[in-house]
């Protein structure tokens, strides 16, 4: 029997919002489901499994992620752009996919499936944005790739100690650094 596309489509926008206010650990479908005003067999109708499931909550946050990100206008300059990159990573609706990929990505990092491939995949299709949003805002290709290897991986670890204190100012100091660190590998600033 086909199943409904539309309603699974549904579902994994609404299991996608219930996930990121309430994360992926302890993620159980009974409870889910009546979250979701559904059952968990209707759950298991619709996806494969708890795994399937999981993959596409991931997959959906992923595909939010990215749209933000390219709907950002371009920036004046690589430095401003990495600020503008960090602004809409810590506001809150990217904010939370943000820490989704964090959760998802600690778990890959186990080896455990989904995740490591989902995370994988998100990652390349997260990188791909961020080098865009760099080239789009001066930067040449080669050295917005370079430049987006230091941004992403300090954003992820700033992404550990947000919840400590998001405004602190040490976190403040080590964005505006790590942007003019990326002016520099992009070739537009002066070490």
């Amino acid at each position: 029997m086909p199943r409904d596309t539309t309603r699974r489509a549904e579902l994994a926008e609404a299991a996608t919002d219930h996930v990121l206010v309430h994360g992926l650990i302890g993620l159980s479908l009974r409870p889910l489901a009546e979250a979701l005003g559904t059952s968990d067999r209707m759950l298991l109708y619709h996806f494969a499994g708890k795994d399937d499931l999981v993959a596409t909550v991931l997959r959906t946050a992923s595909d939010r992620s990215v749209a933000e990100v390219r709907a950002l206008a371009p920036s004046p300059g690589v430095r401003r752009a990495v600020l503008d990159l960090w602004r809409a990573a810590t506001a809150e609706q990217l904010g939370r996919c943000q820490r989704l990929y964090v959760e998802a990505a600690a778990l890959g990092l186990l080896g455990r499936e989904p995740y490591a491939s989902v995370v994988a995949e998100a990652n390349e299709r997260w990188v791909r944005a961020l080098a865009d949003h760099l080239v789009a805002s001066g930067a040449r290709r080669r050295e917005a790739r370079r430049a987006v290897a230091l941004v992403d991986a300090t954003f992820m670890g700033l992404q550990l100690d947000l919840p400590l204190d998001p405004t602190s100012p040490a976190i403040r100091r080590v964005v505006r650094d790590v942007a003019a660190a990326a002016a520099v590998v992009a070739g537009q600033g002066s070490a």
